[in-house]
Protein backbone atom coordinates (compact mmCIF):
# COMPACT_ATOMS: atom_id res chain seq x y z
CA UNK A 1 0.00 0.00 0.00
CA UNK A 2 2.77 2.44 0.95
CA UNK A 3 4.54 1.79 -2.37
CA UNK A 4 1.31 2.40 -4.29
CA UNK A 5 0.79 5.73 -2.50
CA UNK A 6 4.34 6.84 -3.25
CA UNK A 7 3.98 5.90 -6.92
CA UNK A 8 0.73 7.87 -7.10
CA UNK A 9 2.50 10.80 -5.42
CA UNK A 10 5.23 10.78 -8.06
CA UNK A 11 2.78 10.45 -10.93
CA UNK A 12 0.76 13.40 -9.65
CA UNK A 13 3.84 15.61 -9.41
CA UNK A 14 4.86 14.81 -12.98
CA UNK A 15 1.40 15.45 -14.42
CA UNK A 16 0.83 18.63 -12.43
CA UNK A 17 4.21 20.08 -13.35
CA UNK A 18 2.58 21.07 -16.65
CA UNK A 19 0.04 23.30 -14.90
CA UNK A 20 0.19 27.10 -15.08
CA UNK A 21 -0.43 29.76 -12.46
CA UNK A 22 -1.94 33.23 -12.46
CA UNK A 23 -0.25 36.61 -12.41
CA UNK A 24 -0.29 38.04 -8.89
CA UNK A 25 -1.29 41.62 -8.11
CA UNK A 26 -2.10 43.34 -4.83
CA UNK A 27 -5.59 44.78 -4.59
CA UNK A 28 -7.31 47.21 -2.22
CA UNK A 29 -4.03 48.54 -0.80
CA UNK A 30 -2.36 51.90 -0.65
CA UNK A 31 1.34 52.63 -0.98
CA UNK A 32 3.11 54.03 2.09
CA UNK A 33 6.67 55.27 2.70
CA UNK A 34 9.15 52.51 3.50
CA UNK A 35 9.49 52.38 7.28
CA UNK A 36 11.62 49.22 7.24
CA UNK A 37 14.69 48.35 5.19
CA UNK A 38 14.45 44.66 6.09
CA UNK A 39 11.69 42.45 7.49
CA UNK A 40 12.04 38.91 8.85
CA UNK A 41 10.21 35.62 9.15
CA UNK A 42 11.22 34.58 12.67
CA UNK A 43 9.01 31.50 13.01
CA UNK A 44 11.92 29.07 12.61
CA UNK A 45 14.66 31.23 14.11
CA UNK A 46 14.98 29.44 17.48
CA UNK A 47 17.53 26.65 17.95
CA UNK A 48 14.89 24.52 19.68
CA UNK A 49 13.11 21.72 17.81
CA UNK A 50 9.98 22.66 15.89
CA UNK A 51 7.79 19.55 15.82
CA UNK A 52 4.64 19.39 13.72
CA UNK A 53 2.02 16.96 12.57
CA UNK A 54 2.32 17.13 8.78
CA UNK A 55 -0.45 16.50 6.26
CA UNK A 56 0.22 16.62 2.53
CA UNK A 57 -2.44 16.46 -0.16
CA UNK A 58 -1.04 15.92 -3.63
CA UNK A 59 -3.82 15.77 -6.21
CA UNK A 60 -5.91 12.83 -4.86
CA UNK A 61 -3.20 11.43 -2.60
CA UNK A 62 -2.90 12.04 1.15
CA UNK A 63 0.38 11.58 3.05
CA UNK A 64 0.80 12.28 6.77
CA UNK A 65 3.59 12.05 9.30
CA UNK A 66 5.72 13.98 11.79
CA UNK A 67 7.94 16.84 10.62
CA UNK A 68 10.84 18.17 12.68
CA UNK A 69 12.66 21.40 11.83
CA UNK A 70 15.77 22.48 13.73
CA UNK A 71 18.05 25.45 13.16
CA UNK A 72 21.59 24.07 13.41
CA UNK A 73 23.50 27.29 12.71
CA UNK A 74 22.82 30.85 11.57
CA UNK A 75 22.21 29.87 7.93
CA UNK A 76 21.11 26.23 7.97
CA UNK A 77 18.16 24.15 9.15
CA UNK A 78 17.82 20.40 9.41
CA UNK A 79 14.48 18.94 8.32
CA UNK A 80 13.34 15.36 8.95
CA UNK A 81 10.03 13.65 8.29
CA UNK A 82 8.81 10.29 9.51
CA UNK A 83 5.65 8.36 8.73
CA UNK A 84 2.84 7.99 11.28
CA UNK A 85 4.41 4.60 12.11
CA UNK A 86 7.82 6.12 12.90
CA UNK A 87 9.62 5.14 9.68
CA UNK A 88 12.05 7.79 8.43
CA UNK A 89 11.03 9.21 5.06
CA UNK A 90 13.58 11.96 4.45
CA UNK A 91 16.29 13.91 6.29
CA UNK A 92 18.11 16.90 4.83
CA UNK A 93 20.00 20.09 5.68
CA UNK A 94 19.04 23.26 3.88
CA UNK A 95 19.96 26.92 3.57
CA UNK A 96 19.21 29.59 0.96
CA UNK A 97 22.08 28.41 -1.22
CA UNK A 98 22.85 24.84 -0.16
CA UNK A 99 21.08 21.52 0.16
CA UNK A 100 22.47 18.33 1.68
CA UNK A 101 20.44 15.13 1.56
CA UNK A 102 21.24 12.91 4.56
CA UNK A 103 18.65 10.20 3.90
CA UNK A 104 15.68 9.54 1.67
CA UNK A 105 13.44 6.50 1.47
CA UNK A 106 14.33 4.72 -1.81
CA UNK A 107 10.76 5.03 -3.11
CA UNK A 108 10.99 8.81 -2.69
CA UNK A 109 14.47 9.15 -4.16
CA UNK A 110 13.35 10.89 -7.34
CA UNK A 111 14.68 14.19 -8.67
CA UNK A 112 11.23 15.78 -8.95
CA UNK A 113 10.42 14.98 -5.30
CA UNK A 114 13.76 16.25 -3.99
CA UNK A 115 13.49 19.48 -6.02
CA UNK A 116 9.93 20.03 -4.83
CA UNK A 117 10.93 19.68 -1.16
CA UNK A 118 14.10 21.72 -1.61
CA UNK A 119 12.25 24.66 -3.17
CA UNK A 120 9.37 24.61 -0.67
CA UNK A 121 11.60 24.59 2.39
CA UNK A 122 14.05 27.14 1.01
CA UNK A 123 11.11 29.52 0.63
CA UNK A 124 9.55 28.59 3.99
CA UNK A 125 12.78 28.92 6.00
CA UNK A 126 14.03 32.11 4.36
CA UNK A 127 14.42 34.62 7.20
CA UNK A 128 15.50 38.04 5.94
CA UNK A 129 13.81 40.05 3.19
CA UNK A 130 15.08 43.41 1.89
CA UNK A 131 12.10 45.74 1.47
CA UNK A 132 11.46 47.23 -1.97
CA UNK A 133 8.02 48.77 -1.40
CA UNK A 134 5.51 49.08 1.45
CA UNK A 135 1.71 49.03 1.45
CA UNK A 136 -1.16 48.83 3.87
CA UNK A 137 -4.79 47.82 3.96
CA UNK A 138 -7.32 47.68 6.77
CA UNK A 139 -5.69 44.69 8.45
CA UNK A 140 -2.06 44.43 7.42
CA UNK A 141 1.21 46.15 6.75
CA UNK A 142 2.50 44.62 3.54
CA UNK A 143 6.13 44.57 2.44
CA UNK A 144 7.27 43.71 -1.07
CA UNK A 145 10.72 42.15 -1.38
CA UNK A 146 12.19 41.72 -4.87
CA UNK A 147 15.13 39.38 -5.41
CA UNK A 148 16.10 38.75 -9.05
CA UNK A 149 13.00 37.30 -10.76
CA UNK A 150 11.43 36.40 -7.42
CA UNK A 151 9.12 38.58 -5.35
CA UNK A 152 7.74 38.06 -1.86
CA UNK A 153 4.73 39.81 -0.35
CA UNK A 154 4.84 39.65 3.45
CA UNK A 155 1.66 40.48 5.37
CA UNK A 156 2.04 41.49 9.03
CA UNK A 157 -0.96 41.93 11.29
CA UNK A 158 -1.10 45.65 12.06
CA UNK A 159 -2.39 45.04 15.60
CA UNK A 160 0.09 42.51 17.00
CA UNK A 161 2.88 42.72 14.41
CA UNK A 162 2.83 38.97 13.72
CA UNK A 163 3.58 37.64 10.25
CA UNK A 164 0.42 36.03 8.92
CA UNK A 165 1.09 35.39 5.22
CA UNK A 166 3.81 35.24 2.59
CA UNK A 167 2.96 35.19 -1.11
CA UNK A 168 5.90 33.91 -3.16
CA UNK A 169 5.95 34.81 -6.87
CA UNK A 170 8.34 34.21 -9.73
CA UNK A 171 8.22 36.06 -13.04
CA UNK A 172 5.11 37.81 -11.66
CA UNK A 173 3.33 34.46 -11.32
CA UNK A 174 1.99 33.38 -7.95
CA UNK A 175 3.77 30.19 -6.86
CA UNK A 176 3.15 29.51 -3.16
CA UNK A 177 0.88 30.97 -0.50
CA UNK A 178 2.18 30.48 3.06
CA UNK A 179 -0.43 31.27 5.73
CA UNK A 180 0.52 31.24 9.41
CA UNK A 181 -1.41 31.13 12.68
CA UNK A 182 0.73 32.23 15.61
CA UNK A 183 0.70 33.74 19.07
CA UNK A 184 4.35 34.83 19.12
CA UNK A 185 7.02 35.85 16.65
CA UNK A 186 9.31 32.81 16.85
CA UNK A 187 6.76 30.01 16.59
CA UNK A 188 3.88 29.32 14.21
CA UNK A 189 1.15 27.19 15.78
CA UNK A 190 0.04 26.10 12.33
CA UNK A 191 1.02 26.62 8.73
CA UNK A 192 -0.85 26.15 5.49
CA UNK A 193 1.31 25.93 2.36
CA UNK A 194 -0.72 26.11 -0.85
CA UNK A 195 0.87 25.72 -4.27
CA UNK A 196 -0.68 27.72 -7.08
CA UNK A 197 0.90 25.84 -9.99
CA UNK A 198 0.44 22.36 -8.49
CA UNK A 199 -2.52 20.85 -6.68
CA UNK A 200 -0.36 20.50 -3.60
CA UNK A 201 -1.32 21.54 -0.09
CA UNK A 202 0.86 21.03 3.00
CA UNK A 203 -0.49 21.65 6.50
CA UNK A 204 1.56 21.72 9.69
CA UNK A 205 0.03 21.59 13.17
CA UNK A 206 1.94 22.20 16.40
CA UNK A 207 2.91 19.20 18.51
CA UNK A 208 5.50 20.82 20.76
CA UNK A 209 6.03 24.52 21.31
CA UNK A 210 9.29 26.37 21.80
CA UNK A 211 9.64 28.69 24.77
Amino acid sequence: MRRFLLQSFLYSLIVLSLASCKTYKLTNVQSIPNSEKTVENLYFSSHEDYVYKCQMDIYKNHVSGILIIKKINETTHRVAMTSDFGNKLIDFEISENDFKLNYVLPDLDKKIVINFLKNDFQQLLKQKYPVSESFENGNSNIYLSKIDKKAYYLFFNNENGLLKQIIYTKNNKEKIDFTFDAKKHIFADSLNLQHKDFKINIKLFQITETE
